[in-house]
């Protein structure tokens, strides 16, 4: 016979569990409901199967203590199959927080590189521009200085022709003729 306080813990397991299903070899899972008789001897429990009210099993303490290996087996095997699930999540969040970091390095790399293009364009066309503005300031003040120039050989010929003009007028004074309109001014005759 088994040691009192082994059997004791055993059923206060069994008692104290949230377990109300048993693993059975039958292809059905079967509730089991599991009381305590005061009228039975110490050692045994009775088990009622709900499916079939009126059958009751006697199970012996040893059936009691393999079944609670078993249970605390399976829950050993449960735990460690939640841990490696935690260390294979966490691997997993790992991993990809590895390679978001590696994009965002990426992302950062590839802009400064886009950021550099585009300062160095800019540089490029603010250069262009000030010599565009440039040549154009030296266009404009060539056709202003080209503008002078024919300002200058328009105002004299104007002068030539005033002092032709006083040279007609002169002689016409000193002769007493009368200057003779020409006709067809537009072919010098």
């Amino acid at each position: 016979m088994y040691p009192q306080n082994k059997t004791e813990q055993v059923m206060g397991e069994l008692e104290g569990s949230n377990l109300n299903k048993i693993e059975s070899s039958q292809p059905q899972s079967l509730d089991y409901v599991l009381e305590n008789e005061s009228d039975t001897d110490e050692n045994t429990i009775t088990i009622t199967i709900n499916h079939e009210p009126n059958q009751q099993q006697v199970i012996s303490p040893l059936h009691d203590l393999n079944a609670g290996f078993e249970r605390i087996a399976t829950e050993k095997r449960l735990a460690l199959i939640k841990a490696w699930e935690e260390s294979e999540k966490t691997k997993v969040e790992n991993r990809a927080y590895q390679r978001q970091s590696a994009v965002g390095l990426w992302e950062e790399s590839t802009k400064a590189s886009v950021e550099t293009q585009l300062k160095k364009f800019e540089e490029n066309l603010e250069r262009m521009k000030v010599e565009y503005v440039l040549k154009m300031k030296n266009e404009i003040a060539e056709i202003h200085q080209y503008a002078e120039e024919k300002r200058a050989i328009v105002e004299a010929q104007k002068m030539e022709e005033f002092l032709e003009l006083e040279e007609t007028a002169a002689k016409f004074r000193s002769s007493r003729r009368v200057a003779r309109k020409k006709f067809f001014a537009c072919f010098s005759c």
